[in-house]
C-alpha cells in the first residue's frame, strides 16, 4: 500500500475543499436568482363594460347567436345581449365564426380567425398571433365565439360510428305464479345521433335507431279430473298456452339541405304474433320537415315512398303480398322539468292495394328518478287492416287492432363526444 506524505495530504485536501466551494458557491447562485426572478403573473382578467358604465371583471365563456356569457366570481354566470354591452376586452384566445363564413358541405374545410379580441362601438376585433388585426366585425354578424377546439369539431369533424349517440334504454318485466304461470319482458332501445352534436349549429345529417320488443306467454299446466259416473277413469286437459308477441325495429337516416329540410332514407321490421304477421319489411325515401324546433320541443313531419313486403304466419289464410306504398309520419317530443313526452304518428297505405294499409300510435312519458335512471310510461297501438282471419275452433279470430301498455325503468345514454 502507497504512503501519503504529509504534504501530499494536504495538498489534496485543498484541492477537495476548493471544488466543494465552488460547488456551494454555484448552488447559492442558482437559488439567489431563482429568488430574484419576478412569479409567473396570473392571466388579466377579462373586463365586460355594461351600457350604464358598469364594469366587471372575470372571464368571457362564449358567445351564440348573439348572446354572451360571461362569468364573474360574485354574480357567477351571467347571460346578455349586445346590446347591453360597451365593450367587452378578452385576453383568451377565442375562435371567431361570423355570418359570411358557410359551414355546410363535407368538403369544404371551414376557416375562422382564432385569437383575443376586443368590442368596442359595436364591432368586433380579432388580434391573431401570425396576422395583423383583421377588419372590424359587426357584433350582429359574430354567430359564434368559444373555443377554437370546439368550433373546429364540431365544424369540421365528424363522431365515429360508435360515437355522439343520445338515447334512451328501457327494460321491464312481470312474473306471476300461480294456477297459471305467466311472464312478460318488454324492452325498447331508442337512440339519435345528430351532426353536429351540439343545437348551436345547424344540423348536417342525423342517424335514428330504434328498437322495441315485448315478448309474453300464459302457460296453464295439463291436469286431469274424475270422469262423471256413469263414465270410469278420469278425463285428461292438455296444457294450454297462449303467447305474445310484437317486435319493431327501424333505422333512419337525414341528409339535411336547409336548417329546418332533409331528405331521408329508413327501413323497418315489425312482427306481431296477435295479428298473425310473421314479419313486415319496408324499404323507402322520401322528405322531412322540422315544423318547430326549440330548447323544450320538436314537431316533424315526414313523407315516404317504398317497397313493403308482408309475410304471415303458416296457416293464418293469407300468402305473402310485395306493396308499393308510403309512410307519412308526425313525431313529436315535449321536454318539461318534470317529463319528457314523447309521441309518434304513422300511415302506411299501399297504393297497389288499397285495403293493405296500416297504422301505428306511440305515446311515451318518461319521468326523472335519478341520476342517469327515469320511469316511463307508455303505449303502443297498431292497426293492421288486412290482418288475415283465422277464427276456428284451434284459434281465436284474429283482430286487426293491437294495444300495448307498458311500465319500466329508462336509462338515459349520453354522449361524451
Amino acid at each position: 500500500m502507497r504512503n501519503f506524505s504529509p504534504r501530499v495530504f494536504a495538498s489534496l485536501l485543498f484541492r477537495v475543499s476548493c471544488i466543494a466551494l465552488l460547488v456551494a458557491a454555484f448552488g447559492m447562485a442558482q437559488v439567489c436568482a431563482a429568488q430574484r426572478k419576478p412569479a409567473a403573473a396570473n392571466p388579466s382578467p377579462d373586463v365586460l363594460v355594461l351600457s350604464n358604465g358598469d364594469t366587471l371583471h372575470g372571464k368571457f365563456v362564449s358567445e351564440t347567436a348573439g348572446t354572451v356569457t360571461f362569468h364573474s366570481d360574485p354574480l357567477g354566470d351571467i347571460t346578455l345581449g349586445w346590446n347591453k354591452i360597451k365593450e367587452l376586452h378578452v385576453a383568451g384566445k377565442f375562435g371567431v365564426l361570423s355570418q359570411t363564413v358557410a359551414v355546410r358541405g363535407k368538403k369544404h374545410h371551414v376557416q375562422f380567425p382564432v385569437g383575443t379580441f376586443d368590442v368596442a362601438n359595436e364591432a368586433l376585433t380579432v388580434h391573431t398571433e401570425s396576422a395583423p388585426p383583421l377588419a372590424p366585425i359587426p357584433v350582429a354578424k359574430a354567430r359564434y365565439i368559444m373555443e377554437s377546439s370546439v368550433l373546429d369539431k364540431q365544424i369540421n369533424q365528424e363522431p365515429g360510428i360508435f360515437a355522439g349517440w343520445n338515447g334512451t334504454a328501457t327494460a321491464g318485466a312481470t312474473l306471476v305464479s300461480a294456477t297459471q304461470n305467466q311472464y312478460t319482458f318488454t324492452g325498447a332501445v331508442n337512440l339519435v345521433r345528430a351532426v353536429p352534436t351540439v343545437n348551436w349549429l345547424a344540423p348536417r345529417n342525423k342517424t335514428i335507431f330504434g328498437f322495441n320488443e315485448s315478448y309474453g306467454k300464459i302457460t296453464q299446466p295439463a291436469y286431469s279430473y274424475p270422469a262423471t259416473p256413469p263414465a270410469t277413469g278420469s278425463i285428461q286437459v292438455p296444457a294450454i298456452v297462449t303467447k305474445s308477441s310484437i317486435m319493431h325495429v327501424g333505422a333512419e337516416r337525414d341528409e339535411f339541405f336547409s336548417p329546418r329540410f332533409y331528405v331521408l332514407g329508413m327501413t323497418t321490421f315489425d312482427h306481431n304474433y296477435a295479428q298473425q304477421l310473421q314479419l313486415q319489411q319496408i324499404y323507402g325515401g322520401g322528405f322531412g320537415w322540422t315544423v318547430l324546433k326549440t330548447s323544450k320541443q320538436e314537431f316533424d313531419l315526414k313523407g315516404t315512398v317504398q317497397y313493403e313486403k308482408q309475410q304471415f304466419m303458416a296457416g293464418a289464410g293469407s300468402g305473402d303480398q310485395n306493396l308499393i306504398g308510403s309512410t307519412y309520419e308526425a313525431d313529436y317530443v315535449l321536454h318539461l322539468k318534470l317529463f319528457t313526452y314523447t309521441q309518434g304518428l304513422s300511415f302506411i297505405p299501399a297504393y297497389n292495394q288499397p285495403s293493405a294499409y296500416s297504422a301505428t300510435e306511440t305515446n311515451m312519458f318518461t319521468f326523472p328518478a335519478y341520476k342517469n335512471f327515469s320511469f316511463s310510461v307508455g303505449t303502443l297501438d297498431s292497426y293492421l287492416n288486412d290482418a288475415p282471419f283465422t277464427g276456428n275452433a284451434a284459434v281465436p279470430p284474429t283482430k286487426p287492432n293491437s294495444f300495448q301498455f307498458t311500465m319500466g325503468v329508462t336509462y338515459t345514454i349520453k354522449s361524451k363526444y
